[in-house]
């Protein structure tokens, strides 16, 4: 059985990092080098950002509507952050997974921790930490778009959420960009060739052997 015969199994690509920590943009350079990788689209009680769009970015859901789905198992994660509920809708992630596909995961430490559960052999999780918080919050501040008070509510949210580094498989500090997403892209190509990921593998090998 040649390479190539069968599909491998696909990847659940988790990029997480306090919130400034960088993770959007690496995220984007990601799906502009990546063909075989998607964006996971959550679920969020949060209202939409102008340029949003219903399937695109986020599927936008009041509380009570998001809460229903959790009561019926439709989240392979869910988590709240900042007062918002955030969640990974179970069918796309399994049905990519089964054909090859890797997805990509933007999510928090609690949404990780679900997601490992889970789907424990299909995770590979890489956790972003800034240079210094007082970089950190030199970035908050140069989007221009919060106020003192929201960006001390969100400086106080990244404490917490660097305290969760040591449950990701890989750490890296994002100080330069371009080779944070070269260390990125080269983890996720190394966990491409895994042997649980490659099922025509064994065959392949026999048939090797056999000649």
């Amino acid at each position: 059985m040649a390479p190539g015969a069968h599909p491998r199994r696909g990847i659940c690509l988790v990029l997480a990092a306090a919130p400034g920590g960088g993770k959007t943009s690496v995220s984007r350079a990601l799906l502009q080098t990546e063909p075989e990788l998607s964006l996971s689209v959550s679920a969020t009680t949060r209202a939409p950002r102008p340029g949003e769009e219903e399937g695109v970015h986020y599927y936008f859901r009041g509380p009570e509507q998001f809460a229903a789905g959790v009561a019926a198992g439709e989240f392979l994660e869910h988590a709240t952050f900042l007062g918002r509920s955030y969640g990974t809708p179970r069918a796309p992630v399994e049905a990519a997974l089964a054909t090859g596909r890797d997805v990509l995961f933007d999510i928090e430490w609690q949404g990780h921790r679900q997601l490992r559960q889970s789907m424990p052999a299909d995770v590979v999780g890489i956790f972003l930490l800034p240079p210094s918080l007082r970089e950190l919050e030199r970035r908050m501040r140069g989007r221009g778009q919060d106020a003192d008070d929201e960006i001390a509510r969100r400086m106080e949210a990244a404490r917490t959420e660097m305290q969760h580094w040591d449950e990701f498989d890989h750490v890296l500090v994002n100080d330069d960009f371009a080779a944070t997403v070269a260390a990125v892209r080269a983890i996720l190509h190394a966990a491409r060739t895994h042997r649980t990921r490659q099922p025509w593998l064994a065959g392949f090998v026999a048939g090797l052997l056999r000649g």
